[in-house]
């Protein structure tokens, strides 16, 4: 099969994958743009995890502030100070400040959720399933459990600007066109008149 040198070059401004690696998924994808896209981010996201030792001390503080009511900082943290300096990189600390703001994320992941509170919301939702079938009782509790991190868990969200990709997703799919970990080492939003 032949592949357009045009499609090559839309690919690769899609993912940001080099031009050989573009055509190769193309090649395997028979063409398919979609399916080359998701072929990858999957290739993205081994690399991604491989690299997941390497430590990322360099980055941007990124601040944005909301009609003078709501005022968010982020650290974005990369490996190398070139990495920081892309404009892909300070975009997306820009976002994260922005979608911080609008979201109001209480916990940067799953792990900073207090064990306190999860029991709370187990115990609510323990209540909602009451009389159904353990097996079935667990999957419900799972399920809400999964939507509560979504809802208080900054990486979990769904992004304001695209709610079919969450951060975490976002955080992969840029290592992988950047080449290096990119992680959001921690934030703080401010509401005018909130506790601080």
């Amino acid at each position: 099969m032949s592949i357009e040198v045009a499609d090559i070059k839309k690919l690769r401004e899609m993912t940001g994958a080099g031009m050989m690696d573009a055509k190769k998924a193309l090649v395997e994808a028979s063409g398919d743009m979609e399916a080359a896209v998701t072929a990858l981010r999957k290739k993205g996201a081994a690399r991604v995890a491989k690299r997941g030792d390497r430590e990322a001390k360099e980055g941007v503080i990124e601040s944005y502030v909301h009609g003078g009511k709501i005022g968010v900082l982020v650290e974005v943290n990369c490996e190398t100070d070139f990495v920081a300096r892309t404009d892909d990189f300070k975009a997306f600390a820009r976002d994260m400040a922005l979608h911080i703001a609008a979201a109001n994320p209480q916990y940067l992941d799953t792990d900073n959720v207090p064990e306190a509170e999860i029991a709370k919301e187990k115990e609510v939702f323990a209540a909602d399933v009451e009389g159904k079938p353990a097996e079935i009782a667990d999957k419900i509790i799972d399920g809400k459990l999964a939507k509560f991190y979504e809802s208080v868990c900054l990486v979990k969200q769904p992004f304001i600007k695209d709610p079919d990709q969450t951060i975490e997703q976002m955080m992969t799919d840029l290592s992988s066109k950047l080449g290096e970990r990119i992680v959001i080492r921690q934030f703080k939003r401010i509401e005018l008149g909130g506790e601080l």
